[in-house]
């Protein structure tokens, strides 16, 4: 296990990841308020229902099931978009929301702030449908952000895999890392347990992969012109005879 603590990227095209702060922000608020039940008068009484409600569960996305109707508080379509933003626990809140801090804002940088909010929430949508297919008869609901996160991790390690990144391995020893060691050593992990768990297990390991290949498709059309990948500098412009400039 491999958990990220803060890298050495300085941003160079925006002064604050506003998008990546409401992103977090957005996640705890949903928890803290509707349900962690630990700020008085936001209790929700029931956390499982919550969850139905607002996960995405794919015999019901699929129209194989139907809610209950008590639990019908938005379309199912919506559902992978809104499961992105639930969470099981404070872990599990609070390990989504690590990475999202230590990777988010760079891929903000090289994305800006418009496009990396459409990515963050496709890479949603698509880590949801990866899991739907490749588990279509589940009645259990996804939740949490860790698709969205997946895709936020495979675009940083495809624009920085040479930054230098601290990292705790086996919740005890810190080291720095490179980039593509850390993150690709965390990327193996998913795609081994997407095949070797069980269909019952807790962890949405499809999900996460699906994150993955969306996060490294669609960064390729999206970030910015100057964001070069694998930390590779602009090309300078050359000067033709007459002095003007052209770009190669």
């Amino acid at each position: 296990m491999i958990i990220p603590l803060y890298d050495d990227n300085p941003h160079r095209r925006i002064s604050q990841a506003y998008v990546n702060w409401l992103l977090i922000a957005a996640n705890v608020v949903v928890f803290l308020f509707f349900q962690s039940g630990y700020v008085p008068g936001t209790y929700v009484a029931d956390t499982a229902g919550f969850t139905y409600s607002y996960g995405m569960i794919p015999v019901v996305l699929f129209e194989k099931m139907n809610l209950p109707p008590e639990y019908l508080r938005i379309p199912e379509w919506l559902t992978p978009v809104s499961s992105s933003f639930v969470h099981g626990s404070w872990m599990h809140l609070a390990g989504n929301m690590l990475f999202l801090w230590v990777f988010g804002d760079n891929v903000e940088d090289d994305l800006g702030h418009v496009r990396y909010l459409f990515f963050y929430l496709a890479c949603a949508v698509l880590a949801a449908m990866a899991h739907a297919l490749a588990l279509p008869n589940s009645t259990s609901p996804l939740i949490g952000a860790s698709g969205a996160v997946s895709g936020v991790v495979a675009a940083y390690v495809l624009l920085h895999p040479r930054v230098k990144i601290w990292v705790l391995v086996l919740f005890r020893i810190p080291l720095k890392l490179p980039a593509y060691w850390a993150i690709g050593a965390w990327i193996v992990f998913q795609a081994f347990n997407a095949f070797i768990a069980p269909s019952t297990d807790d962890i949405a390991w499809f999900a996460h992969v699906g994150g993955l290949i969306a996060g490294a498709i669609l960064v390729l059309p999206l970030k910015s012109a100057d964001a070069r990948l694998f930390d590779r500098k602009p090309r300078p412009p050359s000067f033709d005879g007459n002095g003007s400039s052209s770009q190669g």
